[in-house]
């Protein structure tokens, strides 16, 4: 049964409007400032996507555009005077990075109520990647790990490093297969639970068993059109549920990174209304 990620964010974006309504109605407008390098095709789609989720549920964007030659100190320094920004509730440095720039430092650099993308690694806000993965379980009626063979595939920094690390806050026993994997295909077959963010074909009818969950992170781009780790076609009738890319993961992704936000600024504004 195929997992309508886009079904799945109406519902929540239904519910962070009425939240937003309210803060507005206190005189704040929840602000995503994001800092970007370059111009990436991918990079443009999320972004994309980002600032239209932001205006369904009526928060604001705004996109700060550095060369790819950025020098490190302009962007501390921008993101120092973010820090101290009242009107801005929450931070992102959109990855990747370029190389002049250390990926741990800008983390570090982005004060922890405004981190809703989750990567300072005492935020305390969930990766909305991981947390969009965790809502899409609860759509293949997963509620409790405790049985199941769950296999995380990718080590990715935006997506398979962060559910990784969020399974292992939830304590869920998982397996964990990369590119230096000897076995992953009989662990594949073996796992009634796979998320893959490999963004590459890696999944197929040969290497997974009847009744798997398959949540697809990965992407990858073939002719022109955005394709996910398996190929849909290949795997419906094999897995018991699955995602599909795109109208998966991905719209509820951006969707969590709002949640997010939005409670960024409900504690930013001592306005806490669930």
């Amino acid at each position: 049964m195929k997992i309508d990620g886009k079904l799945i964010a109406l519902e929540l974006i239904n519910q962070l409007k009425i939240r937003v309504q309210r803060l507005k109605e206190g005189g704040i407008t929840p602000h995503l400032y994001i800092i970007t390098f370059g111009e990436d095709t991918q990079t443009e789609s999320y972004l994309k996507q980002k600032k239209l989720r932001a205006d369904q549920i009526g928060a604001k964007i705004t996109i700060k555009r550095f060369g790819n030659n950025a020098a490190p100190k302009q962007v501390y320094e921008l993101i120092e005077k973010l820090n101290k920004e009242k009107t801005v509730n929450g931070i992102i440095v959109q990855r990747p990075l370029p190389k002049q720039l250390d990926p741990e430092k800008i983390s570090l650099s982005v004060n922890l109520p405004k981190d809703v993308d989750g990567f300072h690694p005492k935020s305390t806000f969930s990766s909305p990647v991981a947390l969009a993965v965790f809502e899409l379980l609860k759509m293949a009626a997963v509620v409790d790990f405790g049985d199941k063979d769950v296999v995380l595939a990718g080590k990715g920094v935006t997506a398979g490093k962060p559910i990784i690390n969020f399974f292992a806050r939830k304590a869920v026993t998982t397996t964990i297969v990369d590119s230096k994997t000897a076995n992953g295909d009989e662990i594949f077959k073996n796992a009634d639970i796979i998320i893959s963010s490999v963004g590459k074909k890696i999944l197929s009818s040969n290497n997974i068993k009847k009744g798997v969950i398959l949540i697809g992170v990965g992407m990858h781009v073939v002719d022109g059109k955005l394709k996910g780790d398996y190929d849909e076609n290949e795997i419906e009738n094999i897995a018991s549920f699955y995602s599909p890319t795109p109208g998966g993961v991905g719209p509820v992704n951006v969707t969590m990174l709002m949640k997010n936000l939005v409670e960024a600024t409900e504690a930013q504004s001592a306005i806490i209304k669930r």
